[in-house]
């Protein structure tokens, strides 16, 4: 199975991102997990948490891949070549403004794109962009495309310290369009895409509870210990819970709200994450982050990679989502 192959280098990268692009390189992208809503969104869901249990570096690079496969293939788009690499660049930013332009039958880009992780790794990126005619329209760009500058960032993080973000110029570059203009975030896949990455940060926890497991083990008369252990299984079973019902609802189409369900999972996924780096520091203690490289590293990967959640900012969109009597049983 090819994600066996990219599991063996998730475990020995120790969070360098080459020996991971190179597994993605030479893998059809087909082969590694299948795309949400395909009746094994489960599958998917636990594939990409193993590989950040390996190593949550090689989630974060991972995940942006396989979430343009899925993009692509919901668009009934051509899906990715064997031997190239993607990203998906979404954010905006104040400052930077990507504009697409048809010039005649053909498309190009102009302007600057913020927040592109790994940009000068990879081979390959769905980028949004704006259309002279109003509204944001996704693309499809080769990123060694002549008039594609990436700018080296000044990355100063401590976690997913070689997941680089940084912005790209685009002067005049070739694009195929994806889908039509507001197509890629009124679609529910762009919130199954949310989840996914949900699936990556409980993923990524599942060491630290081990490491609590094993003190207590070797602790049995510590009762704060154990409480801090029983607390963190607590909270991450409530996320793989919530994992485990997304995905059985996206299959199903049971999700009335898929703004809904992707905002709560996330929400509850967070919160465990939080609590997770909280036990690190609070029971584990200085000692396990001060020596344990492995585990500094993670908690430090966890610490940035879960700031995508938007603490607050979400919850107050997704209170703007709930009907009347949201919580039936």
């Amino acid at each position: 199975m090819a994600l066996d192959e990219y599991l063996e280098a998730a475990a020995e990268c120790a969070g360098h991102v080459a020996p991971l692009l190179e597994v993605l390189c030479r893998t059809p992208p087909a082969e590694l997990l299948p795309p949400p809503g395909s009746g094994q969104t489960a599958q998917r869901f636990r594939g990409l948490a193993k590989v950040a249990t390996a190593d949550v570096t090689a989630a974060r690079v991972l995940e942006p891949h396989l979430d343009a496969v899925a993009i692509l293939h919901e668009a009934d788009a051509p899906l990715p070549k064997t031997g190239t690499t993607w990203g998906v660049f979404a954010a905006e930013a104040p400052q930077a403004e990507l504009v697409a332009y048809q010039e005649g039958q053909n498309w190009v880009l102009r302007g600057r794109k913020a927040w592109c992780s790994l940009a000068g790794s990879l081979t390959s990126a769905l980028v949004t962009a704006a259309t002279p005619e109003g509204g944001r329209r996704m693309f499809a760009v080769s990123l060694k495309a002549p008039g594609v500058s990436v700018e080296p960032a000044h990355w100063v993080a401590r976690g997913l310290a070689e997941v680089v973000s940084g912005p790209i110029d685009f002067d005049g570059v070739p694009a195929d369009p994806i889908g039509d203009a507001g197509w890629y975030l009124s679609r529910p896949g762009f919130r199954w895409g949310a989840v996914g990455v949900a699936a990556c940060w409980w993923g990524g926890c599942l060491p630290v509870l081990d490491a609590l497991v094993t003190r207590c083990r070797k602790r049995p008369d510590d009762a704060i210990l154990a409480a801090g252990t029983g607390e963190l299984y607590r909270s991450l079973d409530a996320g793989r819970l919530a994992l485990e019902d997304a995905a059985e609802r996206i299959d199903g189409g049971s999700a009335p709200d898929a703004a809904v369900l992707a905002h709560s999972v996330r929400g509850t996924v967070a919160d465990a994450v939080a609590a997770t780096l909280d036990a690190a520091r609070d029971v584990l203690g200085p000692a396990a982050l001060a020596f344990d490289e492995g585990l500094a590293r993670r908690c430090a990967d966890l610490e940035l990679y879960v700031s995508q959640y938007h603490r607050g900012r979400d919850d107050a969109s997704l209170a703007g989502h709930l009907e009347e009597g949201p919580l039936a049983w």
